[in-house]
């Protein structure tokens, strides 16, 4: 499972950063032959990743199902929760949640046709009482339901991080929540912080930006995007200069 998990994060990453990819990053792509950006090679990639995950998660299923019943045990449940403990489900993966919202950013592009073969059937971005969701129906038994408000300010979740523990926050609620700056980020998170909602520890270094969701948020909630964006630059306006002056006292040893 663990090696199944790996696979699709790698492939899935690899496919985002693609799309994702302007400038240098874009020119070293081109170089490297890696430069196809068109949706139709886009979305025939991420079909494959989608139908790698759907058939992974389904036989997994099937198999601990199955091995229950021949041995009249719980064995393989409690096996299913320990997995889901350890995030070595494929469904838990933050990958899988920007190629869902990759899937609508490819759909809702004036420029392309609507014909063309989507990533999913039946994924969109709801709204509930102001409250969004991505929703998506991968199996008829398969469905996934992710709530997009963040758990420490009660907004929609701007420039979303996912911890390893698969919980979303917003960037800057994630970095206060672990008692670092935006300056320095996640990565310097002491290992004992714990996620604010399921306690675990240890979540934060692995975190996973989750760009294609903010820019499918960004389009969708335009008139939030922009006041958030500007109390967003002011707070890291603020905490820069406060890092700054904090490390040039350092060095000369006030």
């Amino acid at each position: 499972m663990s090696e199944i998990v790996g696979c699709f994060n790698q492939r899935a990453q690899k496919l985002l950063e693609r799309h994702l990819a302007s400038g240098f990053q874009k020119y070293i792509l081109m170089l490297k032959g890696k430069s196809k950006r068109n949706h139709s090679t886009l979305i025939h990639e991420g079909r494959d990743l989608v139908t790698y995950a759907l058939i992974n998660a389904v036989a997994i299923r099937k198999i601990l199902k199955k091995y229950d019943k021949i041995h009249y045990s719980k064995q393989g449940q409690l096996f299913k929760s320990q997995a889901q403990t350890m995030h070595k489900e494929i469904l838990q993966s933050p990958w899988l949640i920007e190629l869902m919202a990759l899937h609508i950013n490819l759909r809702e592009t004036k420029d392309k046709p609507r014909k063309a073969t989507a990533l999913f059937n039946g994924c969109c971005l709801t709204f509930k009482d102001g409250k969004p969701s991505l929703a998506c129906e991968l199996f008829d038994s398969i469905k996934i339901d992710i709530d997009l408000t963040c758990s420490i300010c009660l907004d929609t979740v701007f420039d979303p991080v996912s911890l390893t523990c698969g919980h979303i926050f917003c960037y800057s609620c994630a970095c206060s929540a672990a008692s670092v700056t935006i300056v320095d980020g996640l990565k310097e998170t002491h290992s004992k912080e714990k996620c604010p909602m399921c306690r675990e520890a240890g979540v934060y270094e692995g975190a996973v930006h989750l760009e294609e969701l903010n820019i499918l948020l960004g389009k969708s909630c335009k008139e939030y995007w922009e006041e958030r964006l500007q109390m967003e630059r002011v707070e890291r306006v603020k905490q820069a200069k406060e890092h700054w002056e904090t490390q040039c006292r350092a060095f000369m040893g006030i």
